[in-house]
């Protein structure tokens, strides 16, 4: 009975952290720290709390002693045995699949494709060019970890695509090029697209004039349902050959705006806008937590993503505003610069908050839709900046 009741505690979470201090033990303990606070943004301050609440619960039970629920090593070898993986991986090993195989990416595309209204960059095909100019910090923070010397041109590429400002560009992109760094890039780009109201007001009033604020921009025109019908296809078509690698999103993105847009498919649309996402979401947020054990989430390398992630969301959006401030002297004043900020691809918060800035200057003034035009083009800037990553011959 004693043999047996030692065997139990010898078995224990407890016994396993706390047998041997050592560094490990610090770590694990570390994590535990990190993954409670970030339950509390995600709870107490409802930052993206959709997809950090499951990140953190992923981290919790990844850093648990004994449950060996995942296995990193087996997702990050050259020849991936997933034969292995389905017989000796844990429960997370098997949703982990999903994010190796990029499936979670593009399916949640699809919910994002069917909730997106791209009217407004229909209606108005500049704003193109304010989500092409706000790619600008993907590429800076690409050069800026090249030359720390510490990153690999892989690695580089997934850290500048947090500029982007889109959580399953930057994982698709992580997973193929540097599995290892997948969590901290996750919870980078998470995390500063929740920080959108509080990182770009200050670039936005900095880098435009009260007078240029307060812009009153003329109504959109009307959209046909033919043209918000062909737009999705066009698209599919336009990047589909130019960037075959950028389709997995792209494609899936058109996909489901069209499934919302053609007024045939309902109930796919509403599947797609509802359950499809929401499950999908748990199992991506529980894998992408999954990957932040303490020893390969607790490194300098972590530091420094945080840091460039930031570099290139603030690049981001500052390229996003001189282009508007551009196409606002080309146009003899009829564009508001401050939709510029929106160029990043954080649908729709990065709108809303060129909304909330511009009314501080005029009440009266509603930017919300113009906005919305280089927001969604950023979605689809993002996912051709992550296909021309995943082309380059590494």
């Amino acid at each position: 009975m004693l043999e047996s009741i030692l065997n139990f505690l010898e078995n224990t979470g407890v016994y396993r952290l706390f047998s041997s201090i050592d560094i490990g033990t610090l770590k694990t303990v570390i994590m535990f720290i990190i993954a409670g606070a970030l339950i509390y943004l995600a709870i107490g301050k409802k930052f993206e709390p959709l997809l950090l609440l499951p990140i953190a619960i992923g981290m919790l039970l990844t850093n648990l002693p004994g449950a060996e629920m995942f296995h990193l090593d087996l997702f990050i070898q050259e020849e991936i045995n997933y034969g292995a993986v389905l017989h000796d991986g844990g429960f997370l090993d098997i949703l982990y699949l999903g994010v190796k195989l990029g499936i979670y990416p593009s399916i949640i595309f699809i919910g994002i494709g069917a909730m997106t209204d791209f009217t407004p960059l229909i209606s108005n095909p500049k704003s193109l060019l304010i989500g092409a100019g706000a790619q600008l910090g993907v590429f800076f923070a690409f050069f800026v970890a090249l030359a720390t010397g510490v990153f690999t041109p892989q690695e580089a590429a997934s850290i500048g695509i947090i500029g982007g400002a889109d959580g399953p560009t930057a994982i698709l992109v992580t997973k193929t090029l540097a599995p290892t760094l997948l969590s901290a890039i996750a919870i980078a780009a998470y995390s500063y697209m929740a920080l959108i109201p509080m990182i770009q007001p200050p670039f936005m009033k900095l880098l435009t004039t009260k007078k240029e604020r307060c812009i009153r921009m003329n109504a959109l025109r009307t959209v046909s349902k033919t043209e918000k019908i062909i737009f999705p296809i066009l698209v599919t078509a336009v990047v589909g050959l130019i960037v075959p690698d950028a389709l997995p999103l792209i494609g899936c993105l058109m996909f489901g705006n069209l499934l919302n847009v053609c007024g045939v498919t309902d109930r796919l649309s509403k599947t797609a806008q509802n359950e499809l996402i929401n499950i999908v979401t748990i199992f991506l947020g529980l894998s992408v937590g999954a990957t932040a054990s303490a020893d390969n989430f607790l490194k300098g390398k972590t530091i420094l993503i945080i840091f460039c992630g930031l570099a290139a969301f603030c690049i981001s959006t500052v390229g996003g505003l001189l282009t508007a401030k551009i196409m606002n002297k080309l146009t003899g004043g009829k564009i508001n610069p401050l939709i510029g900020s929106a160029g990043v691809s954080a649908v729709p918060m990065a709108a809303r908050v060129s909304q909330k800035v511009g009314q501080q200057y005029d009440p009266s003034n509603f930017l919300l839709m113009h906005a919305m035009g280089p927001n969604v083009a950023g979605v689809i800037g993002s996912a051709v900046a992550a296909g021309l990553f995943l082309s380059w011959n590494w």
